[in-house]
């Protein structure tokens, strides 16, 4: 079990941060701002390597790809882009969706990009040509996170609904509606293995689930605002969460106890990421970027 405090400041901006992310290495991160650009920075030296410039709204997240050699984002724009993760350069624009687009990821062997847009639908793209493959329906309410099991043999969407669908990745036939949370939806991720899930709501709690049988195993609370931010550390023995109350909570996975909370913002945060090793915790809000280093 690992615990942190506040190293330092990555960099201070004028411009809202959406999101980050670290790359597959964790030597530099993503960053997602509200006026349409990206940029990507050393965590050691915190110094600004590239700028990516293209979007015409606010980008609302990014992510390297598991081989660190590409970035995908998505806008308000409606398009999702992929860039040259070493130049920053434009490759190509994934346009499909009709309304906003909250996230997208890669998939493992990063072949294939899921999305989740405002117009209630997932989508899936080839990587290679930028072609949607398919579009998945079912959604009664705006979607805010995607996502593939470790297999990529399951996809996840979470949404305004109240739900989380699992879906099957190869057939993308429906497998579970998982009900539970009294709020929106804004967060989700898989365990390695793929048997759980993990979410957060704006009804201020964290649900771990089980994927086989699609029902609540732990209910976390402690938060006192909506969680924005839900993410498995990479031994997957602790659960890190951001809340619009300010502050940053890790919590014990098999115990489902809160185990610290990380104070230090004035403003909302924004996203979290924890880096490969598992030793340092980025997060973003309106002012600045700060890094948590393990004790």
């Amino acid at each position: 079990m690992k615990y942190f405090k506040l190293s330092k400041r990555l960099c201070k901006h004028s411009a809202h941060v959406c999101r980050v992310k670290f790359s597959s290495d964790g030597s530099k991160v993503i960053l997602s701002f509200g006026d349409g650009t990206l940029q990507i920075r050393a965590v050691e030296s915190g110094i600004r390597l590239h700028i990516l410039k293209g979007h015409s709204e606010k980008v609302n997240s990014a992510q390297f790809s598991p081989d660190g050699t590409l970035i995908v984002s998505c806008s308000d724009d409606k398009t999702i882009r992929l860039w040259d993760a070493s130049t920053g350069r434009e490759l190509k624009q994934l346009q499909g969706h009709s309304n906003v687009v909250v996230n997208a990821k890669f998939s493992s062997d990063c072949t294939t990009i899921v999305s989740g847009s405002y117009d209630q639908t997932v989508r899936l793209w080839d990587v290679k040509s930028g072609q949607e493959i398919k579009v998945l329906e079912g959604h009664s309410g705006y979607i805010n996170d995607v996502g593939f099991s470790p297999d990529n043999q399951l996809i996840a969407s979470a949404s305004f609904d109240r739900t989380i669908v699992i879906w099957n990745a190869n057939t993308y036939e429906r497998i579970h509606t998982l009900r539970g949370h009294l709020g929106c939806l804004r967060n989700i991720q898989f365990s390695s293995d793929g048997l759980f899930i993990i979410s957060c709501s704006d009804d201020k709690t964290i649900r771990i689930w089980d994927t086989r049988s699609g029902t609540t195993i732990r209910r976390l609370t402690g938060h006192s605002r909506g969680i924005r931010g839900v993410q498995y550390s990479p031994d997957y023995q602790t659960i890190i969460s951001c809340s619009l109350d300010r502050t940053i909570r890790l919590w014990d996975v098999k115990l489902g106890i809160q185990i610290q909370v990380l104070e230090g913002y004035s403003y909302l945060i924004a996203g979290l990421d924890i880096s490969p090793d598992g030793n340092t915790i980025v997060t973003s809000s309106e002012q600045a970027i700060l890094l948590w280093e393990a004790l």
